[in-house]
């Protein structure tokens, strides 16, 4: 039988990390539509924990909307709606009575363009801690820098912390600011959208060596149109296709030893 054909037909296979990396988290026949189009359409994956796991596939493919139905950031678009399951922990994070906005606390995101607050510095990585938490003035102090230092950004804006906006950040500080407010309420993953596409070479750079050192505490989902960057960063790569889940496996199979012939075509740049 050909492989790519088997691989299809067990998709098992190819949708699960390596049993001796833990899965965080667990997709389940997700579906999502957007009104009547089908934007994801029945996808399974396992994330393995503090791993990187790039998801890549051409624009339209469903990326953004995994990612983003992982903590229910599609409830806020108009006309959405969602069937499957995603299990945190073992945790359904659709189940009835569960909060979003907590899950959203645990799974926090940063998004493709940088959005800092029009705010100093500090506030805006004290802006959900403020929210979530009840901390005294040191507490939020000790949060705040050390979210700053997990962005590789605390030597950078230490001297101006109350006196500078994020808005007069360069973008490349401006994302790391908005990674360091994701972090400093302590999600346990995060996930990342296209975080590098409006950056510079160097910003980017520094965001891929942020990634590479965060993985050490947290687990990172990164979506990402640059195929070399995936190959780069990720421990681990899904590809999308129209909605559907083609291939998962670890990142130097996939791109090396494809088991579906339309990643390897994608892959080599035969469409998309």
């Amino acid at each position: 039988m050909d492989v790519a054909v088997e691989a299809r037909l067990r998709p098992e296979v190819v949708h699960r990390p390596p049993e001796a990396v833990e899965a965080v988290l667990r997709v389940e026949d997700l579906r999502v539509w957007y009104g009547t189009q089908a934007a994801l359409r029945g996808v399974t994956l396992d994330v393995p924990e503090r791993r990187i796991t790039a998801v890549i596939g051409p624009s339209g493919c469903g990326k953004s909307t995994l990612v983003r139905a992982i903590n229910r950031m599609n409830e806020l678009i108009p006309g959405v709606r969602t069937e499957g399951r995603v299990l945190f922990r073992g945790q359904d994070l659709y189940a009835p009575g569960v909060d979003p906005v907590e899950v959203r606390v645990r799974i926090g995101m940063v998004f493709q363009k940088p959005n800092p607050f029009p705010k100093s510095v500090y506030e805006n990585v004290a802006f959900g801690l403020r929210l979530h938490r009840r901390l005294s003035r040191r507490e939020l102090d000790e949060r705040v820098e050390r979210a700053l230092r997990q962005a590789a950004l605390w030597d950078e804006v230490k001297d101006h912390l109350h006196r500078k906006s994020g808005l007069e950040l360069s973008g490349g500080q401006q994302q790391r600011l908005c990674i360091a407010r994701a972090l400093a309420v302590e999600p346990e993953v995060l996930l990342l959208d296209e975080p590098c596409s409006a950056l510079d070479p160097i910003s980017t750079a520094r965001i891929e060596a942020l990634m590479e050192d965060l993985k050490r505490d947290y687990t990172l989902v990164i979506v990402t149109h640059n195929m070399q960057q995936a190959a780069r960063v990720s421990d681990f790569t899904a590809f999308l296709l129209d909605g559907e889940l083609v291939e998962f496996g670890a990142t130097e199979e996939v791109f090396t030893r494809p088991r579906d012939r339309r990643t390897e075509d994608y892959i080599t740049g035969r469409f998309g």
